[in-house]
């Protein structure tokens, strides 16, 4: 199994990603390896820094970078050569059988659909994130691939959320909610209403709408959204963490109690962090293409960058596409398409 990693793309490349890849290479399980992929000049220079062997990883040449700031459409013309379409290429040519980036989000989306094709009976891709909840966690589609799908668009996010329940979770019958402003189903827009609707007539463990309180409280192993709302609440999430170490370390050095409090509780404090840190789970994939494709945070640190590629070789174990496919093949007749 050969992983390839965009080792251009994210804020702080190549530097980052070569070390969550050196991190990485000691824990990948049964002969996997990593396939750096970018501008072999700085990866090498990278290698010599970190005092890394030049034979430690193989090195694919990519002549193009693709900013964080550009536009995807523009880069599907422009930018052939970037490390991602190049890395994305080893996988549709059996070179390699998952791809990860931490570059540019859009981007990497329109080269995998493009490169990597769509599963038949997907009509837009969608990014799932894995969420932290009292339930053992759940998985939040979309994140950020669509942030305009039709009611069809989100019936298959939950047709694939569910997939990635029972594969990677373990759920054997996941259950499904619709994220709205309330649990009737004459709440929402229209096409949270026209969703919740094809969504009681399948055969999915569907649960009904959800409300945000309902996501972290493991009430649901799959809650769907559009991509503006998963996006919001995955970084509000974030936030809200940050903002809660923040607050909890200025009171612990509040006085001299809190202080020692602090130290017994030290290891309570450390697993509530790291439970709660998206470097933890590395990236999320985007589901629904042809192939692996795993997007991450452009300001991955290194401990993210090795989380993905330990995550990816999970998604590629597990065969997520192929478990799709059966699904969606299993279901042709019943799946709406562009309602």
């Amino acid at each position: 199994m050969k992983i390839a990693l965009d080792a251009m793309g994210g804020d702080r490349a190549p530097a980052v990603i070569i070390e969550g890849a050196l991190a990485a290479r000691g824990e990948l399980a049964g002969g996997a390896s990593i396939v750096l992929v970018g501008k072999r000049e700085g990866i090498e220079k990278e290698l010599v820094r970190l005092r890394a062997g030049a034979d430690a990883f193989e090195l694919v040449e990519a002549r193009e970078v693709v900013a964080m700031d550009e536009q995807p459409s523009a880069t599907l013309r422009r930018k052939r050569e970037s490390s991602i379409a190049v890395g994305l290429r080893l996988q549709s040519d059996g070179l390699a059988q998952g791809f990860i980036s931490a570059g540019n989000t859009g981007a990497v989306a329109a080269n995998a659909l493009i490169i990597l094709g769509r599963i038949k009976g997907v009509e837009r891709p969608a990014i799932a994130t894995f969420v932290p909840t009292r339930g053992g966690g759940s998985v939040l589609l979309d994140v950020g691939a669509s942030i305009e799908p039709k009611p069809a668009h989100l019936v298959q996010y939950a047709i694939m959320g569910a997939c990635y329940a029972e594969c990677i979770l373990g759920r054997p019958r996941p259950r499904v909610g619709l994220l709205n402003i309330g649990e009737e189903g004459s709440k929402g827009t229209e096409v949270i209403q026209q969703t919740h609707k094809l969504l009681k007539a399948s055969d999915l463990n569907f649960i009904g709408n959800v409300e945000g309180r309902d996501i972290f409280a493991g009430e649901v192993d799959v809650t769907v959204c559009d991509g503006f709302v998963g996006n919001v609440v995955l970084k509000f999430t974030e936030s809200v963490v940050d903002m809660v170490s923040v607050v909890m370390k200025e009171s612990i050095q509040a006085d001299l109690r809190t202080k020692l409090g602090a130290l017994l509780l030290r290891p309570a404090f450390r697993r509530l962090r790291d439970t709660f840190d998206y470097a933890e789970y590395g990236g999320a994939p985007l589901l629904g293409v042809d192939g692996v494709c795993t997007i991450c945070h452009g300001s991955s640190s290194p401990r993210a960058i090795k989380n993905a590629v330990l995550a990816t070789q999970q998604y590629i174990a597990h065969d997520i596409t192929a478990a799709i496919k059966k699904r969606l093949d299993t279901r042709d007749s019943c799946i709406p398409q562009g309602t």
